[in-house]
């Protein structure tokens, strides 16, 4: 898949975004059928107690996937390290190919966490329906089919925000480069010497990173309450049952898609 993501770059930027977006929806087919089985089997067998099991049985290798995803940043950054502290390039070399794997392993620890979150965020549901004092959920109403729109909308919302964030701190990073590079002297030859200012770039992504996050933090706690308080407890399993559905295959898309566009860059450069 990489491969193919790489060798659509020759006819230019759009295909490869149209071949790695491809991929990434490709992606979501496998383990949505996974996890409907999983659900399937325990809901007979256990009822919602099968379904809670089943979430703690994926949870039991957060240890392995905690290692596995962090692995891939460790690596990174110590490329980054290794240029900043500029060391030789085969060092750099090196980092770039532990980047790699780790990008792989990293959709490996994603993959676990999707799943794991898709069958508690169930289980909580199936816990709240109760809680409510119902028996089942019928899409069919028309509030209840109302809010499961509106739920499946919300990852879309969620990401939206979140890729307009990015978005706004890349530029002002590219600011601050250009800027740099105007302003230092020796900078953009790569004078002996000259260094730039990396503590003003680090400030830039991490301000960013804290203060972007507020607004999509508030969508995601404030929707139910907002739909409860409003509409109702029927908006209300509307609203998390299509947040459930959408969010798993959203996550599991642009996850897949990012390491594939990622992998594919370090496969071309290499």
């Amino acid at each position: 898949p990489v491969r193919e993501v790489s060798n659509s770059c020759k006819t230019g930027s759009a295909t490869n975004i149209i071949y790695g977006l491809a991929l990434g929806y490709k992606s979501v087919i496998v383990p949505v059928f996974v996890l409907a089985f999983v659900i399937y089997l325990s809901f007979t067998f256990c009822d919602m107690y099968g379904v809670a099991l089943a979430a703690v049985g994926m949870l039991s290798t957060l240890a392995t996937g905690l290692t596995i995803d962090a692995y891939g940043p460790v690596c990174d950054n110590a490329g980054g390290i290794a240029e900043m502290a500029e060391l030789p390039a085969f060092v750099r070399e090196k980092t770039d190919a532990l980047d790699a794997a780790g990008n792989t392993t990293a959709a490996i620890g994603k993959g676990f966490a999707i799943g794991s979150a898709a069958l508690v965020s169930l289980a909580l549901f199936g816990a709240f329906v109760t809680r409510i004092g119902k028996t089942n959920v019928n899409i069919l109403e028309p509030i209840s089919f109302s809010g499961l729109m509106v739920g499946a909308m919300l990852p879309y919302w969620f990401s939206a925000m979140t890729m307009k964030s990015v978005g706004k701190a890349a530029e002002e990073m590219v600011e601050e480069v250009k800027r740099q590079f105007d302003t230092i002297d020796g900078l953009l030859e790569g004078r002996a010497g000259v260094k730039a200012d990396y503590n003003k770039c680090v400030k830039i992504s991490t301000v960013s990173s804290l203060k972007e996050m507020v607004l999509p933090g508030c969508l995601v706690m404030l929707s139910p309450i907002v739909t409860g308080t409003f509409f109702g407890t029927d908006a209300v399993t509307g609203l998390l049952a299509g947040g459930l559905v959408s969010g798993v295959q959203m996550a599991i898309s642009a996850s897949n898609t990012g390491g594939a566009w990622d992998n594919a860059k370090k496969y071309i450069e290499k």
